[in-house]
């Protein structure tokens, strides 16, 4: 099954069958809707990776079911049917958000390259995503392991002072100070060093 979640809306119940068979034959999930307000109760309910509207419909348009659409998520991606060749409810349609405008009789294969484009985009951006979280993980786990190592070195710098004095102490003799040294070393070391 596809992974792309699609609303259809259509107040013409022959386009809306022909495309709801058409997008099941190729296992899109796919919801419809015979008119705007029945579409704009679906899109209350429930979110969709995918809307495809007529957009001339009486009362509730293509349009106002894009701007429902794009109101209850921006990344819902829309596609606008009209039967007219207006370039004027195109470009309106653009400015709205949507992103594409196909001629009816919607032409099937046209239909599921589009589709197959917003999948791939998707899973692209789902990807990079993924891999920002990674990197950020990534990025904490550096910075925790060189906090450790700063803290490692700082340790360890303080040992070699203590051991530099007491190996530069003239009042003890030569080979109690490397006793010293080696005992202030060896405790260093049991405690975790």
């Amino acid at each position: 099954m596809k992974s792309l979640n699609i609303l259809l809306v259509d107040d013409d119940p022959t386009a809306l069958l022909v495309l709801e068979k058409g997008l099941s034959l190729q296992e899109y999930p796919v919801t419809t809707a015979a008119d705007g307000e029945e579409a704009l109760g679906r899109i209350a309910g429930e979110s969709f990776d995918v809307v495809i509207t007529d957009l001339m419909m009486p009362g509730i348009d293509g349009i106002g079911v894009l701007k429902a659409a794009k109101a209850r998520s921006a990344r819902t991606e829309v596609l606008l049917l009209t039967a007219s060749q207006s370039l004027k409810s195109a470009v309106d349609a653009m400015k709205n958000g949507a992103s594409d405008y196909l001629q009816k009789p919607v032409d099937l294969g046209e239909l599921l390259i589009i589709l197959e484009k917003i999948e791939s985009f998707r899973n692209m951006a789902a990807s990079a995503e993924e891999l920002r979280e990674a990197m950020d993980v990534t990025e904490h786990n550096a910075q925790e392991t060189i906090g450790r190592l700063e803290m490692e070195v700082a340790r360890l710098a303080s040992l070699l002072e203590q051991i530099r004095e007491i190996l530069s102490d003239e009042t003890l003799e030569a080979g109690k100070r490397v006793e010293k040294a080696l005992h202030c070393a060896s405790n260093d070391s049991t405690r975790g060093g």
